[in-house]
């Protein structure tokens, strides 16, 4: 596998398509990460560690469209690639869908939103967005 961001991306995306309640995903820090940012943001319910040693997975649990809940994820897309990497600057951090999607920059002070890294004028490699 030569991304495994694109592939939890992927993952979480059909899951969603699929209605299913949970993604299972193999276990990296850095998709730990990212999903504490989308817990965080509303878009999952829980992220949660599994197994042991070398048989770590990943499980997500998913949001179903409802009243109570209107942040459930219509779509999920990559931007920067193992081909071709995109950077921006602080000031140049677009909003995603006008500011109803969340955009995730890896910075030099760590995984952080678009809006946070607005906030705190840092810019990073935009990871993905998600609306």
């Amino acid at each position: 596998m030569t991304d495994p961001i694109a592939d939890m991306l992927i993952r979480i995306k059909n899951a969603v398509m699929a209605r299913k309640d949970a993604a299972q995903i193999p276990y990296s820090n850095i998709k730990m990460e990212i999903a504490r940012l989308l817990e965080r943001e509303g878009y999952i319910t829980s992220a949660e560690r599994k197994g042991k040693k070398t048989r770590k997975i990943l499980e997500i649990g998913l949001t179903s469209l409802s009243r109570e809940n209107p942040k459930t994820i219509r779509d999920i897309r990559r931007i920067s690639k193992s081909s071709r990497r995109i950077y921006v600057k602080a000031k140049e951090i677009k909003k995603v869908k006008n500011g109803f999607g969340v955009a995730i920059l890896s910075t030099s002070k760590g995984l952080k939103t678009d809006q946070e890294a607005r906030k705190e004028n840092i810019g990073g490699e935009v990871i993905c967005e998600i609306w």
